[in-house]
């Protein structure tokens, strides 16, 4: 038997104290779960952090269960949703200095989550590749580069 996400959520933001409201919204990777309170800045933590211990939790609960279950991922008042926005708008003006210099620009490390959202950024661009080191390096930075003529890059 597996876990409702929504009210597992709900349940755990209950036992620390919060008063929330959940919705709940599907999308092509999963679910995400969409949280509104009084006290989002609280729930938020530094920098997302208390958020992101927030989803972790939920997923484990949620995998253990059910090893089969989706990932969900939680958001706060759409906080995430606009820090992805932010993030995806700062690499785009980041790229255009790379269309007119020609040099490639080294971004700062990232999370995987943050990563994928910079090479979606560019996935279809027929100027700007990005490159990320493989999986083993010890520092997760993207570089933003001009496309090369030719063959597609990997």
């Amino acid at each position: 038997m597996s876990l409702n996400p929504r009210e597992t959520l709900d349940t755990m933001l209950g036992l620390l104290g919060f008063v929330c409201e959940i919705k709940e919204f599907e999308h092509e990777h999963g679910l995400t779960l969409q949280v509104y309170t009084a006290e989002k800045d609280r729930l938020i933590g530094r920098n997302g952090a208390l958020l992101e211990d927030i989803q972790t939790l939920l997923n484990r609960l949620l995998q253990a269960k059910d090893k089969g279950a989706l990932k969900v991922q939680v958001d706060i008042e759409h906080w995430r949703e606009m820090k992805d926005d932010n993030l995806a708008h700062r690499v785009r003006q980041l790229a255009e200095i790379v269309r007119q210099t020609g040099r490639p620009y080294h971004l700062e490390p990232m999370n995987a989550y943050e990563r994928r959202i910079v090479h979606n950024a560019f996935k279809d661009d027929p100027e700007i590749a990005t490159w990320s080191p493989p999986d083993d390096a010890r520092l997760k930075r993207i570089t933003l580069r001009k496309r090369q003529p030719g063959p597609p890059q990997q």
